[in-house]
């Protein structure tokens, strides 16, 4: 059985929450490089009229995700479009349950 991915967890997580979610990051074949929507974006959630941009981490990596962000040149244009912008940073419990951290970055 395969487990759920972070960017499947927040996915779920967020379809919960009635978000209408895209995954927006891209795979460059025969690479293991990805490549991020405006640099920075994982996924794309839209309700109502909220549009929402999140980057997805494992928990320990979320401070470097947050610094991606906050000195990412494409952060301005974002924010300016009305966007909200988190980090979803996932960690397994001492339980073995995962737990989200959600950081507003808007």
């Amino acid at each position: 059985m395969t487990k759920p991915t972070p960017t499947a967890r927040s996915v779920a997580h967020l379809r919960a929450l009635h978000w209408t979610v895209g995954v927006v990051e891209q795979r460059i074949p025969n690479t293991n490089i990805t490549r991020d929507l405006f640099g920075f974006i994982d996924l794309l959630a839209i309700r109502g009229d909220e549009t929402l941009a999140v980057q997805v981490t494992s928990g320990s990596n979320m401070a470097a995700r947050e610094r991606k962000i906050t000195e990412h040149e494409n952060l301005a244009a974002v924010r300016a479009a009305g966007w909200r912008v988190h980090v979803h940073g996932w960690r397994k419990s001492a339980a073995g349950d995962w737990t989200l951290r959600v950081v507003d970055l808007s």
